[in-house]
């Protein structure tokens, strides 16, 4: 079982900066693909950003491509996602997920362990 917490969501104006950071109890960390999921009130939860167990590949929704990067140190068992040029759109609970595979994938439903979610609002 991982253990997954995410730390970092916070109120911030538009075209500013948040990093989160996702921290997992398993000690295996590196065997684990990790993605970032985020869902907006009223609305489906939708991929955001992901990369491979060992990080040497990365993959980005398109209406944040440019703007996130997905990060992870393997030796501190902790992925990262650092936000800038923030939009009020971005407004949304953000998910740090686990997935049982060295390669990232995009859809939710391969992930197999999740955390508890940050809030991340953007003012406007």
């Amino acid at each position: 079982q991982v253990q997954l917490v995410e730390s970092g969501g916070g109120l911030v104006q538009a075209g500013g900066s948040l990093k989160l950071s996702c921290a997992a109890s398993e000690r295996t960390f590196s065997n684990y693909a990790m993605g970032w999921f985020r869902q907006a009130p009223g609305k489906e939860r939708e991929f955001v950003a992901a990369i491979s167990s060992s990080g040497d590949s990365t993959g980005y929704a398109d209406s944040v491509k440019g703007r996130f990067t997905v990060s992870r140190s393997n030796a501190k068992n902790t992925v990262y996602l650092q936000m800038n040029s923030l939009k009020p759109e971005d407004t949304a609970v953000y998910y740090c997920a686990a997935g049982s595979s060295y390669v990232w994938k995009y859809r939710a439903s391969t992930y197999n362990y999740w955390g508890q979610g940050t809030q991340v609002t953007v003012s406007s």
